[in-house]
């Protein structure tokens, strides 16, 4: 029986092992992390077969060496314990390509960039399921993408799947060597993850590598990056731009626009582009690139504006909460990095009061201050970072900010300082990770939402 291990007892390891079982592999699962919740995971899993090692980190044992060695996104590609097993020729991969194997008879849609990925895999989900396609979405949301290939393995009907639609992170990319997607769109690229991918090269071409096994490839045409490198690099690429069609990097037949107020679509009038109710430049270049998506897949215009029309936005994504005496409360907790939260903060009604912090991020800031210098009336910081942030705030010349740790009094705060500053909204955009207080981007933006809706 052959031997595999699987690192990281997160969701796509957990799926990952259930699948390797099902395929008749003998399968353990470490994890260096060891707590109540874990071991029962442990103690589940147990009963199907699977060993799961707890507080234990990985090593290879000579006379003991696995077929294939499976790593969570989470795990660091260069880690000596993994490159002393390619050195040593054993299968090493991500949960997403062994997904892929077993996968692979369906088409799949694959999203990858800095930012914009997450709204752009809901629209083009939303889009595939009101056209009536079995199309989940995985990867980044949704299903880790084991559990599609588990549930397709148990049923009788083969390519059970219209398509697969997944978000795919630079570090999911990384770890895949042969998955190529019918369809890859890239949304943007700024810098981030450079504190693993040390380079920005080595950052566009780890993102590049899956664009390039792409089929059909869709680019964001207004963003810089993509722009400067596209005419160069990319050829027969399908651009969009919400600058109308002089900005296309192509003949408007190959392009996706916005031209008096429709989206435009290879030539053909799709919908009028106030259907769409997200705020925001960036969202109508999300929604433009699914439109793209959708149109090379074959869908009709109707499903499409019908879809867009009916679309209520992405949890943690300039997310309404509610309004408190005329202030609305928006979470934008997805900003994990400084260009995300230039663009939540630039999205909103100013001025604003800006809460930011968390686990910093490397990147270039200076778009971000002065986006705060132009439109927040004052910014509440919480976090490890807020520190480092007030002395770049201080250095800017930028004084209106205050040192408020965590989120509880953020949010009260931030309420007295709207009304005290006559401004309209409370933003939660943090441009940082969660880790330092939170468990994901996730915990922290539904701990955000909890507290207002308290307040």
């Amino acid at each position: 029986m052959p031997k595999a291990y699987v690192i990281g007892l997160g969701r796509s390891g957990v799926a990952a092992a259930k699948l390797l079982k099902q395929e008749g592999w003998q399968v353990i699962l470490g994890d260096r992390a060891d707590s109540e919740s874990l071991r029962q995971t442990q103690r589940d899993l147990a009963m199907e077969g699977i060993t799961v090692k707890l507080g234990h980190t990985f090593t290879l044992n000579p006379t003991d060496l696995p077929n294939l060695i499976v790593v969570s996104p989470g795990v660091p590609w260069d880690i000596p314990v993994l490159v002393e097993a390619r050195e040593k020729s054993i299968d090493t991969i991500g949960e997403i390509e062994l997904a892929w194997r077993y996968l692979k008879s369906s088409p799949w849609l694959g999203i990858t960039g800095t930012n914009g990925k997450t709204t752009t895999t809901s629209l083009i989900a939303a889009i595939f399921k009101t056209a009536g396609l079995n199309a989940p979405a995985c990867g980044n949301i949704g299903y880790a993408a084991c559990e599609l290939a588990l549930k397709d393995s148990q049923t009788t009907i083969q390519n059970s799947y219209d398509w697969i639609v997944a978000e795919i992170s630079s570090y999911q990319i990384e770890s895949s060597f042969e998955l190529a997607p019918k369809i890859g769109i890239w949304t943007t690229f700024t810098p981030d993850h450079l504190s693993r991918h040390k380079t920005l090269e080595n950052y566009y071409n780890i993102k590049a590598s899956l664009l390039k096994r792409c089929d059909y490839q869709v680019f964001n045409g207004d963003d810089p990056y993509l722009r400067s490198v596209g005419l160069t690099q990319w050829q027969n690429v399908y651009w969009t731009s919400v600058r109308g069609k002089s900005k296309l990097l192509c003949e408007p037949a190959k392009g996706v626009y916005l031209e008096d107020s429709w989206v435009k679509a290879f030539g053909e009038l799709i919908m009028p582009v106030h259907l769409f109710k997200m705020a925001g430049s960036h969202n109508r270049q999300n929604l433009l690139m699914a439109v793209a998506a959708a149109r090379l897949a074959g869908i009709e215009k109707g499903a499409i504006a019908q879809a867009i029309a009916t679309f209520p936005g992405v949890p943690h994504r300039l997310e309404y909460i509610c309004n408190i005496a005329g202030i609305d409360f928006i979470n934008d907790s997805k900003a994990t990095n400084y260009d995300a939260a230039e663009v939540g903060l630039s999205s909103v009604k100013s001025p604003a009061i800006l809460i930011a912090g968390g686990e910093a991020k490397e990147g270039d800031d200076t778009g971000w201050i002065n986006a705060i210098r132009d439109r927040a009336a004052a910014v509440l910081l919480i976090g490890d970072a807020a520190p480092a942030f007030a002395r770049q705030l201080q250095a800017s010349g930028y004084e209106s900010y205050e040192l408020v740790e965590t989120m509880d009094n953020a949010v009260k705060r931030g309420l007295e300082l709207a009304k005290q500053k006559g401004a309209k909204v409370v933003l939660l955009s943090p441009a940082c990770a969660s880790f330092d207080q939170y468990q994901s981007f996730e915990h922290r933006g539904d701990h955000f939402r909890q507290l207002c809706l308290q307040l």
